[in-house]
């Protein structure tokens, strides 16, 4: 059995964060959980991992050296074109939240992903 695990993140405003990506990911406020310096979400069904964050008090520098890839489609084989569906469906309501889109990507000439920054500029990609 896998073990359980957390994502970790920082972050200068966390509840700010913590609610974009409970958006984006369909997760929910952890129960209980009550910081004014941190927040943490988890996956109402007890599956993903929770991922919290932490106020730091310095800026992002650089790119980021994990993201998360939001995989609309869940895990594969996938029909394509509904895929690209689901990708383009939600990407504007990612926007609405205050994400930024960066670009497509494609594969062999096929459309694969997009990337995305959150509201902290953090890259991620809905894929």
């Amino acid at each position: 059995m896998a073990r359980h695990w957390t994502l970790g993140c920082d972050a200068a405003d966390p509840h700010a964060l913590a609610a974009f990506w409970a958006l984006a990911l369909d997760y929910v406020a952890e129960p209980g959980y009550d910081d004014p310096d941190g927040a943490s979400i988890v996956d109402p069904d007890g599956v993903g991992p929770a991922i919290g964050w932490l106020r730091v008090p310095e800026g992002k520098t650089a790119k980021n050296r994990l993201h998360i890839d939001i995989r609309v489609a869940g895990e594969g084989p996938w029909d394509l074109a509904e895929r690209e569906r689901l990708i383009r469906d939600l990407w504007p309501r990612l926007e609405a939240a205050g994400a930024t889109y960066v670009r497509e990507e494609s594969y062999d000439g096929a459309f694969g992903h997009v990337v995305m920054l959150d509201p902290e500029g953090n890259e991620f990609c809905v894929a």
